[in-house]
Formats: C-alpha cells, sequence, structure tokens
C-alpha cells in the first residue's frame, strides 16, 4: 500500500485529491496538511511513501516544507511531488533543488496523477521530457543565474557530463540512446553511474546539478 500525504491550503483541492486517491486499491491517504509546518509534522509522524506538496501556502511554504522533510534523516523513504499552478512557476525549480522528485501541475488528469504518485514511489522522478525543458530554458536564459559546478563533476567522464546535460534538457533515456546512437541500457547505465558520482537522490536532483553545473545547452 502507497502512503500518501496531501499537502494544500484549499480545502476542495485536498477533497478532489484524498476522494481521487482512495479510489484505489493501492493508494491510501494517511494524513492532510493545509500549510507547509503541518505537513513537515504530519511527514514526520506518519512517514509517507509519498507528499503532494502544494508550493503557495501560508507561513512556511510547499518549497521550504520540501527542503525540511527531505533533509530529515529518519524521512529517507520519504519522496516529494511538488503541486504547482502553472507550468513555468518559478518555484519549481528551487523546489527540484530542494528535493523535490518532480512536480505536476493541478490541471494534470486524474489518470496521470495518480500514475505519478505510483512512479515516485517507486523511486523514478517524476519529471515530463517536455515541461523540464520549458522550466530549465527559463531559469537558463537568465543572466542572474551564474554557473556553480558540481564540486565532483571532475569525477565524471566526458560521456556522462555528456548524459547529464541530456538529462538536463529533459530527455528520457530513450531520447538519450537516439541522440547518442545507443542502446537505451547504455544510455540508463550512464546516467546511473552519475547519479552515483555526484550523489544524486534522483533523476530530478540530476536536472539541478546538470543546470548548476552549466551542462545544459541554452
Amino acid at each position: 500500500m502507497i502512503r500518501v500525504l496531501l499537502a494544500d491550503d484549499q480545502d476542495l483541492v485536498r477533497i478532489g485529491l484524498r476522494a481521487l486517491i482512495e479510489s484505489e486499491d493501492d493508494l491510501t491517504v494517511v494524513g492532510e496538511a493545509a500549510d507547509g509546518l503541518a505537513a513537515v509534522e504530519a511527514a514526520r509522524r506518519e512517514r509517507p511513501d509519498v507528499v503532494l506538496m502544494d508550493v503557495r501556502m501560508p507561513g512556511v511554504d510547499g518549497i521550504e516544507a520540501t527542503r525540511r522533510i527531505v533533509a530529515d534523516p529518519a524521512l529517507g523513504g520519504t519522496r516529494v511531488v511538488v503541486l504547482t499552478t502553472f507550468e513555468l512557476d518559478e518555484y519549481v525549480f528551487d523546489a527540484l533543488r530542494h528535493g523535490a522528485s518532480g512536480f505536476l501541475t493541478k490541471d494534470t488528469r486524474p489518470a496521470e496523477l495518480l500514475r505519478a504518485v505510483r512512479l515516485v514511489a517507486e523511486g523514478e522522478a517524476l519529471l515530463s521530457p517536455s515541461v523540464t525543458r520549458r522550466v530549465v530554458r527559463e531559469f537558463a536564459t537568465r543572466p542572474a543565474r551564474v554557473p556553480r559546478p558540481h564540486p565532483r563533476l571532475g569525477t565524471l567522464t566526458d560521456r556522462e557530463r555528456e548524459v547529464v546535460g541530456l538529462v538536463g534538457e529533459g530527455l528520457s533515456n530513450v531520447e538519450i540512446a537516439e541522440r547518442l546512437v545507443v542502446s537505451p541500457a547504455t544510455a540508463r547505465t550512464h546516467v546511473s553511474r552519475a547519479m552515483v558520482k555526484l550523489g544524486a537522490r534522483d533523476r530530478a536532483q540530476l536536472v539541478v546539478f546538470a543546470y548548476q553545473s552549466g551542462l545544459v545547452a541554452s
């Protein structure tokens, strides 16, 4: 059973999410929170597998709540998916930087949201390639952003650096394989090795490292 925590300051949103999630035999809602602080407290109390986290909430917002949850050693098995109204929400990248495993827009279709919860619970990063490309491009074109290379960037091979850059562009393993003319298994191996070397929690964090290290093509 996948245990889900709902964090959103709108009652109707939480009611809708609860009804959707509890209609599934393998999913259950273990708690709700209307602000970030309550979300962190509920996560520590319930130890959910997945937190659906709204960004804009009173008091402690979703980004800070995400940071606190991800930083808590006792919540190592908890993954956070950020819910946002706009695909290019300026907070999305910060949420990923602070450890979110992905993001969804609030107009996501019910079936896709359920699939997302299951994927994240299995340890996958929830990054829609098309949305990720737009988000990264939006931030990569801002002159105020100065690349800050990952301290272990030098441990990557040239091919691994190239692959990390492609992950940062939002490409899937299959798309990376097509771009580099290698097998999907080889692309997956390169991604996995890069994640280990850079200490990336998941693919979402690898996207952040790629952008911060200046590996994402403009």
